[in-house]
């Protein structure tokens, strides 16, 4: 995290679950990226409750597509279904801090970006970050296996597509950039006001990392309501994350909000790619 007034930022966990959405946004009112409902009574995670994720689409007429559509994610990034394409390219993005607050929305932590977080490139078409998020235990699994956090770093263009890059964490050392909301995650942790706490400036660089291999497909969003036409991008390098920052994040929301990640959805006729870089040659 930087400028003047920045901060300065530095296992498997199958039955622990826990979201922290950290929503970046300058986006208008009714932006694909920020078509999550906030309403936390209306739906749930629990598997077999009446508002739970398999009743997702039932529960309201604008989110049918949870239930009938036929590109929803999150997937399985199996190598058996995975084809290369090395003309995807490297990503092309590029974010600077910006001024940021965090509310508690009882079933996720958001932060929200008063200015511009910088953009991704896909395509010639860029898409501007609005928002991130993280749910844990992961929302995709690569060969069947999941991590125990994710991050979704979600952007929008100017004709209100959506893209996502999703990075992978599992159990270790520490997250720098979660690191630096520490104590704002303990302050808000289990309000129900949605009162929204500054941060000040948010750094979205210090979340990206470097990592250059990718997975791509064209799915949904992972909330409520489910819409399509999403650009997703996993990184495929797994980033650390400690047990402590997953506890706080799970303490932070509400008791029945726990459990944060959607089930898996049917890749149905979807190709998935594969970006690497060609090995470099020595001579």
């Amino acid at each position: 995290m930087m400028g003047p007034t920045a901060r300065h930022a530095g296992g498997h966990l199958a039955a622990a679950a826990v979201v922290l959405v950290l929503i970046i946004s300058a986006a208008a009112p009714g932006a694909m990226a920020q078509e999550e409902t906030e309403d936390e009574h209306e739906f749930s995670y629990v598997p077999g409750d009446e508002h739970g994720p398999a009743h997702w689409g039932s529960i309201k007429p604008e989110w049918s597509a949870c239930g009938t559509g036929k590109m929803q994610s999150p997937i399985d990034l199996s190598h058996e279904r995975v084809s290369l394409v090395r003309s995807l390219g490297y990503l092309n993005h590029s974010y600077r801090p910006a001024p940021a607050s965090i509310v508690n929305r009882g079933h996720d932590i958001m932060v929200k970006f008063s200015g511009d977080a910088g953009s991704l490139v896909i395509n010639g078409t860029a898409y501007y970050l609005k928002q991130m998020h993280w749910h844990s235990p992961t929302e995709h699994t690569i060969d069947g296996r999941r991590y125990d956090m994710e991050l979704h770093l979600v952007h929008e263009s100017a004709e209100k597509k959506a893209a996502v890059i999703a990075i992978l964490y599992e159990v270790g050392d520490h997250d720098p950039f979660l690191h630096e909301l520490e104590d704002d995650i303990k302050r808000i942790a289990d309000r129900r006001d949605d009162k929204e706490e500054s941060v000040g400036v948010v750094d979205p660089r210090r979340a990206r990392g470097r990592a250059s291999v990718y997975y791509r497909y064209m799915g949904s969003l992972t909330t409520p309501p489910c819409t399509e036409g999403v650009i997703w991008t996993v990184v495929k390098r797994v980033r650390t994350v400690s047990k402590y920052q997953l506890e706080l994040l799970r303490e932070a929301v509400h008791d029945d909000m726990e459990k944060n990640a959607r089930p898996l959805q049917k890749v149905n006729d979807r190709d998935v790619s594969i970006f690497r870089p060609k090995p470099h040659r020595h001579y």
